[in-house]
């Protein structure tokens, strides 16, 4: 393994036995310089047993960081690891028993050392394979905090995280559930609360479904139905402000820039709630929720679940300059426009955080980008000031980036992750 230290390389060991996996967080104090304030960062990331990596230590400093590879080398991997240091699931939403590597011990950990708005942080989280030996894909992963046991991976939504990888590509043309996540993430990323509102609903919704299979109750039902409309209605309202908000942030860009390379999206809600947000107040939203769910009862029972609600909302996308709804638009259309979307997402998380940049994670970003565009990319990564992790096979794809910035370049091969000056030193030998 290969670690970093005030610029300088030198070899390593980390994570060199399995107990560790007990307690996964860093358990050093901070050694690594921690990165500029302006922006969330990592400054130390640690892997154990988590997909192909048994244990490696990467130092990086405040800038860019590229990780360059062969297909299955490891890269969206090391980009996976890096989105479990936020709330949720991570960038492929996986179980999380699947994150861990074959032959390994059955758990995996991942800590980083980072700095976030003036704090620094150490942050762990991992599973461990119970005395048993049965995990589910249910099991949940433990989540450290300076070392101390935090409730649930809730805690880390202050850890402002985008992403942006190829799953993504067919967002506007796939099935309405992926863009409920995309939206999710945002409104997340703006108000942490939403996680819990969001975790209430699909709480009480289950509650329901159980309830109109197994029982007739309609006091039980009424109370239940009760929890959905005050969670749902919360979920609505911060999903239009949330859309709102990154519609004028939409519009502010185009302003400043209207010739982009990344065209100017529309975004249009559509969800029984969230069509009543900017018309309702929130208690008759509330009541006209809950009396629809009432209603409901029977056809839902037919159905063997919840027919209406935030659940079966939609985010519908529009090319601006085309007026053409995003499904229609060629490939490489909408890729621009969705990177144009993450784009805007960042800058209006840097401006409601009060100037900190959120982390990015972009995989193999380069595909379906013509030059003109990647170079417009790296020109916005630049004034972003955002630590931006970045995947591809080609480490000359992202030279303009490295003469414009302090990006830190990676090669990564089978499980192992080295800088790319070093990588190229013992290919030469």
């Amino acid at each position: 393994m290969i670690f970093m230290k005030n610029g300088v390389h030198f070899a390593g060991h980390a994570l060199n036995n399995s107990s560790q996996l007990t307690a996964p967080s860093v358990a050093a104090p901070f050694r690594t310089p921690m990165p500029a304030t302006d922006r969330i960062a990592i400054a130390r990331l640690t892997l154990k047993d988590f997909r192909n990596y048994e244990a490696v230590t990467l130092l990086t400093g405040a800038g860019p960081v590229v990780l360059a590879g062969a297909n299955g080398a490891g890269k969206t991997n090391c980009l996976e690891a890096v989105s479990l240091l936020t709330a949720g699931r991570g960038l492929r939403s996986l179980p999380f028993p699947e994150l861990a590597r074959s032959g390994g011990s059955g758990g995996w950990a991942v800590a980083a050392e980072l700095g976030a708005a003036g704090e620094e942080m150490h942050i762990g989280t991992g599973i461990q394979l119970p005395p048993d030996g049965m995990l589910t894909a249910r099991t949940a992963r433990t989540v450290k905090i300076d070392h101390a046991l935090a409730k649930s991976s809730g805690s880390l939504a202050r850890i402002r995280m985008l992403w942006l990888t190829p799953s993504m590509d067919g967002l506007f043309t796939g099935p309405a559930a992926d863009r409920r996540r995309f939206l999710d993430r945002l409104v997340l990323s703006l108000d942490p609360g939403y996680g819990a509102a969001a975790a209430a609903f699909e709480r009480a919704m289950r509650q329901r479904n159980k309830a109109l299979e197994e029982f007739d109750s309609p006091p039980m039902l009424t109370a239940i139905e009760a929890q959905m409309a005050e969670a749902a209605v919360a979920m609505a309202v911060a999903r239009a402000r949330a859309i709102a908000a990154l519609s004028g942030e939409i519009e502010a860009e185009r302003a400043r820039d209207p010739d982009s390379l990344f065209p100017w999206a529309a975004l249009t809600l559509n969800g029984m709630l969230e069509d009543q947000a900017a018309t309702l107040s929130e208690d008759a939203m509330r009541d006209g929720y809950a009396r629809a769910l009432a209603q409901g009862r029977d056809r839902d029972r037919a159905a063997g679940r919840t027919l209406s609600g935030p659940h079966r909302s939609d985010l519908h996308v529009t090319h601006g300059p085309k007026a053409m709804p995003a499904r229609m638009c060629s490939t490489g259309e909408q890729k621009a426009l969705l990177v144009g979307l993450v784009l805007a997402q960042a800058r209006l998380i840097k401006r409601a955080a009060g100037g900190t940049a959120p982390l990015i994670l972009l995989d193999e970003i380069a595909a379906h980008l013509d030059i003109s565009r990647r170079e417009a990319l790296f020109s916005s990564i630049v004034a972003l000031n955002a630590q931006v992790w970045m995947t591809g096979t080609d480490l000359a794809t992202f030279t303009p980036l490295r003469n414009a910035t302090e990006t830190q370049l990676f090669v990564v091969s089978n499980g192992t992750i080295m800088p790319a000056n070093d990588a190229e030193r013992a290919a030469k030998h």
